[in-house]
């Protein structure tokens, strides 16, 4: 490792990593990995590894948390701070603008048009995604078992995540129950993380608790309030396994935007930087917008959705950054996370199918209403043009390796075309 950088070098860099971290979860680590282990050694290689697999066992984004991470450990809390917002900030902004475009135009016909297009383009991203977790994830039958296990709870039976995320952590935990602990060096305080959830819990709750004392717990704002905070505990797996859980939310049971919207928001986040979670934001401004009525309530509703998302993730980072290495020495500890980081790959899959089923069919809904209901849907719905720019899409990002930005900004420019010429 080279010599602690000034907290002035180190903000610098948290700058320059949010306003180019675009890609995805998988991109984003890359270049982080790349900016402050291989370029300025500021993490040695086992270190960034270990906060990585802690990161992924928390709930919400990892990169975000890994970045606060590693800004905790050069500089402490104010590090963490640095980092996590500046990896945050610069896409949120962007996203709230778009998504008050978006509010405002959604539904002209050339913005419809450029939507189009990038509706087309995110199934290949997710789907690459998918290729890249499945990659380093599924290194065992075992593995292979619990991702297809995963898919086939959420996609046909329809369980609840957690339970989902739970028996694999379980299952992983006990699988590993015979193998030797390894001896470590005493715990941290216990005073001290007692005080840090105790701070960090009333930064998120408080103003929850604010917003249904005057407010009322039926407001929008209050509703989507609790909603996110729900969503940042339960949802473990990164931004692409968050999504499946919460698109599904927020379309069939909150009717706060419909699932072709819901793909648009997809869309919006995977043209900007910063973490793919950022969507949460999208979906807020539009349940505010709608049921509040005018921009100033969108972006409250977008205020309070970025609020509840990312302050748990300052409260799990700093609580638990200082057991990081403890837990790698731990089998039955890591086992869990490794069945988790398999049982993710499920999620991931469903999600893309998710995804794709309403990007290529302009109907799809869930067969039966027993046990045993997966999503299917009507043939005669397939939309050629879709799935003829989805094939372009994954042409030029898997074949080609264009990227993600310019792969939106092809297809967008071609579903333009596509619409003006029909």
């Amino acid at each position: 490792m080279t010599a602690q950088p000034s907290f002035a070098e180190a903000f610098r860099v948290w700058a320059r990593i949010g306003v180019l971290s675009f890609g995805g979860p998988a991109g984003q680590i890359a270049l982080m990995h790349r900016e402050i282990v291989e370029e300025r050694g500021w993490l040695a290689e086992k270190e960034y590894l270990s906060a990585l697999n802690f990161c992924m066992l928390l709930p919400g984004p990892e990169a975000m948390q890994l970045a606060t991470y590693a800004g905790w450990k050069l500089h402490g809390v104010r590090g963490g701070l640095a980092a996590g917002l500046l990896f945050v900030l610069p896409g949120a902004f962007v996203v709230l603008a778009l998504s008050m475009l978006y509010g405002a135009f959604g539904n002209l016909p050339w913005i419809a048009a450029i939507f189009f297009g990038i509706k087309a383009a995110v199934l290949a991203i997710v789907i690459e995604a998918l290729l890249r977790v499945a990659r380093r994830a599924l290194k065992s039958n075992i593995d292979w078992a619990l991702a297809g296990l995963a898919f086939l709870a959420l996609y046909a039976f329809d369980l609840p995540f957690p339970l989902i995320v739970v028996a694999a952590a379980v299952f992983g935990f006990f699988r590993a129950r015979g193998k030797v602990e390894a001896a470590t060096t005493a715990f941290p305080s216990t005073r001290r993380l007692g005080l840090t959830i105790a701070i960090w819990a009333a930064i998120w709750l408080v103003p929850l608790a604010l917003l249904a004392a005057t407010l009322g717990p039926h407001h929008v704002l209050t509703e989507v309030g609790v909603f996110f905070s729900k969503l940042a505990v339960v949802t473990f797996g990164g931004a692409y396994a968050v999504l499946s859980y919460m698109a599904q939310a927020a379309v069939e049971q909150k009717r706060w935007l419909a699932a072709p919207e819901m793909i648009d928001g997809l869309g919006l986040a995977e043209t900007t930087p910063g973490p793919l979670i950022l969507v949460t934001e999208f979906v807020g401004y539009l349940a505010a917008l709608r049921q509040m009525g005018g921009i100033w309530g969108g972006i409250a509703g977008a205020l309070v959705t970025l609020w509840m998302t990312f302050a748990p993730c300052f409260l799990w980072i700093f609580a638990g950054a200082p057991y990081i290495e403890h837990i790698g020495k731990r089998p039955r500890l890591s086992g869990a996370l490794a069945a988790i980081t398999a049982g993710v790959v499920g999620v991931i899959l469903n999600l893309s199918v998710w995804f794709g089923l309403h990007v290529l069919f302009g109907k799809v809904e869930r067969l039966g209403s027993g046990f045993f209901k997966p999503w299917w849907p009507e043939w005669a719905t397939l939309d050629p043009a879709v799935l003829t720019l989805s094939l372009l899409a994954a042409v030029v990002l898997l074949r080609f390796h264009l990227g993600i930005p310019k792969t939106l900004a092809l297809c967008a420019g071609l579903g333009l075309a596509w619409k003006l010429v029909v």
